[in-house]
Order: C-alpha cells, then structure tokens, then sequence
C-alpha cells in the first residue's frame, strides 16, 4: 500500500465512527510529522507526514477521551499513563477493524522501541489497559463478552466513549 492509500483508508474508517480529518498545511511545528490536532479534529498535511500509522494512535486519544472535552483536544493535550496505554490499545482495534499491518501502525520510528513488543503482546492476546478500555464502555474482554454474548476484544462495543 501506498502512504496515499493508507491515509485514505484510515480517514474513511475514522470519519464512518466521527472522528473529523482535514487536509491542510501545518506551518507550526508537531509532535508527529505532519500531524496536528485542532479543536478533536485531526489535520494532516500529506506534504509532511511521515508515519501514517499515527492517525489512528492520535485519533485513539480522541476516541478516548470523555465526550464534552473532544472539542477542546489540541496538540499539547495532557495524557496520563492510562490514556496512553488507551489509546495504543484503541488504536490497535482500529487497525485490526481496517485490516491495517502493524508493522504501520507500530513503526519502528515510535513507540520508544517498543514497536515489536507491543506486537508481541497483542498478538499474544496480552492486552495491557483492556480494564480502562471496558470500564470506559467501549470494549469488552473474553469473560464479559461471554456474559453480553458478543465478541471480545479486539472487536469494540463502540468506537468514541460517551
């Protein structure tokens, strides 16, 4: 797949599950090349970025994220442990729902090396941070799915959490 053709499918699954995208210049400097994150909307600039994969790790933090504060995610929004671990759990669900390899997903230019591992232990069904991700509502594990009847993680209840 080309960079294009990543994009294009992860836009399309994130604006199917209401998370906005808009191509544009970034002028001012990212954290993640050619990315930016303005009022819960994600901008992208295609001239500069550099790991598609991060759409869905930056939209996971969207997704994540209570409701009534969305809107007011920028950039420079404060993360706790938990989110982050939320969100690279949550995005790791989207790549799976749009087929996406990992290997995009989880670059060896992020993660802070930890790229294979986080492969390892997911494919592994080892799934840190799947308690917040069900109290959150959005995901269930193997034994409340089994009680609800539908399929577990990595299958979602639902994509934004309330």
């Amino acid at each position: 797949m080309t960079k294009a053709e990543i994009i294009d499918k992860i836009t399309h699954f994130l604006a199917e599950i209401g998370i906005n995208t808009k191509f544009c210049a970034i002028d001012s400097p990212t954290f993640l090349p050619g990315i930016s994150i303005q009022k819960g909307e994600i901008w992208i600039d295609m001239e500069k970025i550099a790991y598609p994969g991060d759409l869905l790790h930056e939209a996971g933090h969207i997704a994540v994220s209570e409701s009534e504060k969305r809107s007011i995610i920028y950039d420079n929004h404060f993360t706790d442990a938990g989110e982050e671990i939320v969100a690279i759990l949550w995005s790791y669900a989207a790549a799976r729902e749009i087929g996406l390899p990992l290997e995009i997903l989880f670059h060896n230019q992020g993660y802070k090396g930890s790229s294979e591992w986080l492969i390892e232990s997911f494919e592994s069904k080892n799934y840190m941070g799947l308690p917040l991700l069900e109290w959150m509502g959005l995901a269930a594990g193997e034994a409340r799915a089994k009680e609800l009847n539908i399929a577990p993680f990595p299958k979602m209840i639902k994509w934004l959490r309330d």
